[in-house]
């Protein structure tokens, strides 16, 4: 059977990108995962906190945004919360990786 190659793809709908979105928010952990790996490997843990957090910079920029279009408010809550709890996770684990481990 030859071979079929589609020539015309189709874009992603906007319903399709918001659902793509919608599932990456579902797995914080998997991001706080990476990062934690990058501490691992000599990464500072206070320079991968600031790649994790918001800077105050884009949290003002959003918040202007979302008085310009109020359906964007809800998109950037969910973003920061979103980082929030990453950056939760990752602290959880350099805590953990940072406590003495004790030998029975």
């Amino acid at each position: 059977m030859p071979m079929q190659t589609v020539t015309n793809s189709t874009p992603l709908t906007v319903a399709n990108a918001a659902e793509e979105t919608q599932h990456d928010f579902d797995f914080p952990q998997r991001e706080a995962a990476f990062f934690y790996g990058l501490f691992l490997r000599g990464h500072s843990a206070e320079e991968l906190r600031r790649d994790i957090e918001v800077p105050p910079a884009v949290l003002l920029k959003w918040h202007r945004e979302s008085e310009r279009d109020p359906s964007l408010r809800d998109v950037f809550t969910r973003m920061v919360d979103y980082r929030r709890h990453v950056l939760a996770i990752f602290e959880a684990l350099v805590d953990i990786e940072s406590r003495p481990q004790r030998v029975q």
